[in-house]
């Protein structure tokens, strides 16, 4: 078996193999690593609300300790953004942050989050994957028992919640908010996010109300997923409250959800529409935007009329976290529900991105599905949906083999001006539309992403693209 880093770290069912003899192995190639790059010094960890996460990170912090580190250790699950955020306030040089973020719940995972606090870019990732195959099978792990690591002075107590909300009261017009007094229902899915965002809304004056607010291993019986499927109770709480608005958390609080007060899902893509005109309009934010290849081109018009740059990204925060890092981007999005903004770690922080959206509704005083259709007003209106299409794996190869000299001169009967091979292949139509195909890293699918100014040549576009690949 070879434990593999992917988009967002190693991920695997518990018990089969996500075990505690894995989990130290991996442990011990961070260690590793960490010491070869840095020294030793102190890591943070960090975990979630899944089946046994505690005793995973007990797991963690005995291997860290028997390598020389000193670790903080919380009594209690923390979102991946307090911990990536904690890494920075502590100025330690990582952290192991133990989640299988919106995964089923028979899954856990085991990401690092380097000394800049946002996701481990490719080189990284390698590095240990390098670690880890040469710890693999010669049994050479360091481990000191957790009573024994602490009497040593090696562990260290860990709850960032209160300096966290406290410094996101700095980054948040909380002013603003409080005069707004507004109506909300939270829900964080059963995940890390509890006591968090309902926490902060509550100190700022608003008026909550939380579900899913409690520890379950088995997120009731779904997933910790805020997409439109996910929030159905959000939606029915946020109608039957009379509230203006719900907000939604992932199972380790990097992703967002949020519902309008009619009870509406907006997409992730017409969430940072609204986030980056607010950034612009009323922070009066200026630098370059970072996005996905995957994402909105919404972002595009905007930052356009404001005479900004857009870079564009592969799939993944790690690269999202770059383009912040390295040019100072005033966002950061993803289709997939991540975001983060200039000055603020470059990690994905649905907590952020949630208390942006309540700042967001303060300050206009209307309601989300209203300022999304003065924007189209504005700006124009795209509208975008990802397809997931299970193939087989013969048909999967055959379609990566055509995809390097797939150029197509119309799709949906509108010409082809542009072709990107960013991440997978994307093509750029005259109309402003457009259309990507990627291919799962590790199952047999293909995603088909479409945005285009109406359902109807969304749908043209999706069928004329399933043609030309005979699928």
């Amino acid at each position: 078996m070879a434990i593999k880093f992917g988009t967002d770290g190693w991920r695997a069912v518990i018990a089969e193999e996500f075990t505690f003899a894995n989990v130290r192995l991996v442990t011990q190639a961070v260690a590793n690593y960490l010491r070869n790059a840095r020294g030793t010094g102190e890591v943070i960890i960090g975990y979630d609300n899944r089946f046994l996460a505690p005793e995973f990170a007990a797991a963690v912090a005995e291997v860290l300790a028997g390598n020389g580190f000193t670790v903080y250790l919380p009594e209690r699950a923390v979102p991946t953004p307090v911990t990536a955020w904690a890494v920075k306030k502590y100025r330690a040089l990582g952290a192991v942050m133990l989640t299988a973020s919106h995964n089923p719940p028979v899954y856990a995972g085991f990401k690092f989050i380097p000394d800049y606090a946002g996701p481990a870019v490719p080189a990284i990732t390698a590095a240990i994957e390098n670690e880890i195959a040469a710890v693999t099978g010669k049994e050479k792990i360091d481990s000191i028992e957790l009573g024994r690591a602490r009497q040593r002075g090696l562990i260290k107590e860990l709850d960032p919640r209160e300096d966290y909300l406290t410094y996101l009261e700095g980054i948040i017009d909380v002013d603003a908010i409080k005069k707004a007094r507004l109506k909300v229902v939270v829900d964080p899915l059963y995940g890390a996010g509890i006591d968090y965002l309902d926490e902060f809304l509550q100190r700022a004056g608003c008026q909550v109300h939380t579900i899913h607010n409690h520890r379950d291993p088995l997120f009731g019986g779904g997933l910790p997923d805020p997409g439109v499927n996910g929030l159905k109770d959000l939606a029915w709480q946020v109608r039957d409250t009379g509230a203006e608005v719900g907000l939604a958390l992932d199972g380790d609080a990097d992703r967002f959800g949020v519902v309008d007060g009619d009870g509406t899902f907006l997409t992730a893509n017409e969430v940072l529409y609204l986030v980056l005109a607010h950034l612009l309009e009323y922070r009066r934010f200026r630098g370059p935007v970072a996005r996905t290849v995957a994402t909105t081109h919404n972002l595009d018009r905007l930052a356009a009329a404001h005479d900004l740059r857009v870079i564009e990204t592969p799939v993944g925060f790690k690269y999202i976290g770059e383009a912040l890092r390295m040019h100072q981007c005033i966002l950061g999005g993803e289709e997939s529900g991540g975001l983060s903004i200039r000055g603020h770690i470059p990690e994905k922080d649905g907590i952020l991105a949630t208390a942006l959206v309540a700042e967001l509704l303060a300050v206009t005083g209307r309601g989300l599905k209203n300022i999304l259709l003065d924007l189209q007003r504005r700006y124009g209106r795209l509208v975008s949906r990802r397809l997931d299409l299970e193939v087989t794996p013969e048909v999967k190869d055959r379609i990566l083999n055509q995809l390097p000299s797939l150029s197509p001169a119309k799709i949906g009967g509108v010409p082809v001006t542009g072709r990107l091979t960013v991440d997978g292949v994307k093509f750029l139509l005259e109309d402003g539309s457009w259309v990507l195909l990627r291919p799962s890293g590790t199952e047999p699918l293909l995603r088909l992403y479409v945005e285009a100014p109406d359902e109807g040549r969304l749908q043209l576009l999706q069928e004329d693209m399933r043609s030309i690949l005979r699928l």
